[in-house]
């Protein structure tokens, strides 16, 4: 699910102007060795752009095929049957060929969280999952207690299915539900109904600790009082965890071309976030990110690694990989279409695009996710990731103090209220020159 801006609020009036201090970060004692390079210098000049310390690494594994393609969803997901068992195998064993080829830009690092996206990850059976765990954890070192979040929908559910990927060695499910009332699932093109919704649900609580439900809002010809049924919904199951995203317009789809009729207003769609805000913290989800919601020791890692810059390595069609060495940060793709992806993972030439993060780039890299977090980012952290001084944030950090968009306490900076409200603006303001 992409996580889309939310609508703005009337201008509130401006803060006075703040003092800032931003401090040269030593990143840990000099001469301390990075975790998993090679001993750097002591000290690093202000825009050297060399890591001393490789961010934590997370694995990110895409299985592209849905039963319908959503007319809202820009991922690379394509519409077909349910693959067979031989297209799943083969498959299977072009994301290992994938990894494989990997390796040898994350030896010695431990993954941290692995996710497994889509598409509709829960159309392959569990007893594929349980295979490509298996081949996963025979060819890198995952953290002992390594979340392994796999996205399922209930339009492929069926009794059981859920406990069997727990079984197969998922941690953690996150299941899309979007709406629990049938006339809005189908504007939105989804495959299941509202019963299916809550039986998938119901499964997901018996078979996992930790579970996600996806939310949508502002969805064509939604009111607050049909908001809350469906807060009311999901609500009563007590979920860990709750992702509630804004109906955007995204370019490249169906809805980009003929978009749906009686969208509410900016207005009414703040109301609505208002709402879920309130009734969230009413029944004890506290909201770490934009979209994000959960309950003490349910967030999720895979995300939050995302959102504080840290590494991902990105295996399937069209996965999206971010790299850290101490001298360069590497962006990759791989090939979208699946059979071509499949074909060019068994010649071992699966990146379809490598690409530098220009260290000028690399300040509005970091803080773009990182004012997603309603706790804010360190500018240790920024330092580490970027292996930049955070003095050349300065400019950008003062303007938005300034502007009431952005709280600094020391070597910690957050969004404030407003900054939340107008995070799209928030985060230009670190954009390059």
């Amino acid at each position: 699910m992409s996580q889309p801006s939310s609508p703005r609020r009337p201008n509130p009036p401006l803060r006075p102007p703040q003092p800032i201090a931003i401090p040269v970060v030593p990143a840990r004692a000099p001469g301390q060795a990075p975790r998993g390079a090679a001993p750097a210098a002591p000290t690093v000049p202000a825009q050297a752009g060399v890591l001393v310390a490789l961010p934590p690494l997370s694995l990110y594994v895409h299985l592209p095929w849905c039963l319908r393609k959503c007319p809202y969803c820009d991922f690379n997901s394509h519409e077909s049957a349910p693959p067979n068992a031989a297209l799943q195998t083969r498959y299977r064993q072009s994301l290992v060929r994938d990894l494989e080829a990997a390796l040898p830009q994350i030896w010695g690092r431990t993954v941290h969280s692995v996710f497994i996206g889509g598409g509709t990850p829960s159309l392959f059976e569990p007893e594929q999952v349980e295979a490509l765990l298996a081949d996963i954890r025979a060819r890198l070192r995952l953290e002992p207690a390594c979340e392994i979040t796999l996205e399922a929908n209930p339009g492929t559910f069926e009794a059981q299915r859920f406990a069997a990927y727990a079984k197969a060695g998922v941690t953690r499910l996150s299941v899309g539900v979007q709406s629990f009332n049938d006339r809005a699932l189908a504007a939105l093109g989804r495959v299941h109904d509202g019963a299916q919704a809550l039986a998938a649900l119901q499964e997901a609580a018996a078979s996992f600790e930790t579970w996600n439900l996806d939310l949508m809002y502002a969805l064509p010809g939604q009111a607050l009082e049909d908001l809350e049924r469906d807060l009311e919904a999901a609500l009563a199951l007590r979920p860990p965890h709750l992702s509630v995203y804004h109906l955007t317009i995204e370019p490249n789809t169906r809805f980009a071309l003929q978009p749906p009729p009686h969208l509410p207003d900016d207005d009414a769609a703040y109301g609505m976030l208002d709402h879920i805000i309130k009734r969230t913290t009413a029944a004890g989800l506290v909201r770490y990110e934009v979209s994000a919601f959960s309950r003490p020791g349910h967030r999720c890692i895979h995300n939050l690694n995302y959102w504080r810059f840290g590494d991902y390595l990105g295996i399937g069609a069209g996965a999206h990989s971010k790299l850290s060495f101490p001298d360069r940060l590497v962006r990759q793709v791989r090939w979208r279409e699946p059979r071509a992806y499949m074909e060019a993972a068994e010649g071992e030439q699966a990146v379809s695009n490598e690409t530098l993060i220009a260290v000028d780039d690399r300040p509005f890299e970091f803080m773009l996710n990182g004012l997603r977090l309603i706790d804010g980012v360190s500018l240790r952290d920024f330092y580490e990731r970027t292996g930049l001084n955070a003095a050349v944030l300065e400019p950008a950090l003062r303007r938005a103090v300034v502007e009431g968009l952005l709280v600094q306490d020391g070597l910690h900076v957050q969004p404030s209220a407003r900054g939340l409200d107008f995070l799209s603006d928030l985060q230009a303001l670190f954009l390059p020159a």
